[in-house]
């Protein structure tokens, strides 16, 4: 984090006034949030707060939206995914949607990128030793936490520059949250913009620069990492731990 005093990083993902729908339900009700370029940024929530539906919502995949979505000052509320895609932004979701029948390697040679700067096969392999050792491997052969190393990796060819992870410790080891979370350190180091949405707070503690708290579908806190020590009481409290 910055020095208290200095200047704010600009803002990579600004969200104003999101709302969102699933059918006639409305599950984001006015959502707000800023992402300053180069931090690492949770939204931290109960389940059905709508942690995942703005995940969504940012990468164009709900088209029952209305709002503001602007990532890199350029609007893009009521763009299609795949355009949101190709201006940098990238999701990684829970569910991973690793192929079964492509062994590592066709999976991360899969994703077309986008825009310049999307890491190698190589820089992959250097950043994931454990993807190479298990490059000619089949999905369906994979742990949960080999699928979850290759669901980010796979994201970070395309050339996005904001990534988006969604519950990317759920399930998974306590030693293999902690090799994701030395990624996520290690991402953020490369220059990588992250939007985590987590349950797991103290995983969160340890890797972001601040959190927002999401109750509702709507944004009802915002906590820098740095004073979290004094806020631990509410913070349980909003999760129910």
């Amino acid at each position: 984090m910055p020095d208290r005093g200095t200047p704010a990083p600009r803002p990579l993902l600004e969200v104003e006034d999101l709302h969102a729908y699933y059918g006639e339900s409305h599950v984001l009700h006015g959502m707000n949030f800023t992402v300053p370029e180069g931090e690492v940024v949770t939204l931290l929530g109960r389940n059905g707060a709508g942690k995942t539906t703005t995940m969504r919502a940012i990468m164009g995949m709900l088209t029952s939206r209305k709002g503001s979505i602007r990532y890199d000052g350029v609007e893009t509320a009521g763009l299609p995914s795949n355009k949101v895609a190709r201006l940098g932004i990238a999701l990684c979701p829970e569910e991973r949607g690793i192929f079964a029948g492509l062994n590592v390697r066709e999976n991360l040679e899969l994703p077309p990128v986008v825009k310049p700067g999307g890491l190698t096969l190589k820089e992959v392999y250097e950043l994931f030793p454990r993807l190479l050792e298990r490059r000619d491997s089949q999905g369906t052969k994979l742990s949960g936490g080999e699928q979850q190393m290759l669901a980010i990796a796979r994201i970070l060819r395309t050339g996005a520059k904001l990534l988006l992870l969604d519950e990317p410790t759920e399930g998974l080891a306590p030693v293999i949250v902690q090799q994701i979370g030395a990624l996520v350190r290690t991402l953020k180091r490369k220059g990588f913009t992250i939007v985590l949405v987590e349950q797991n707070f103290h995983f969160a503690s340890t890797v972001a620069d601040r959190h927002y708290v999401v109750e509702h579908g709507r944004v009802i806190d915002m906590m820098l990492n740095e004073d979290i020590g004094a806020s631990r009481d509410k913070i349980k409290s909003y999760l129910g731990i």
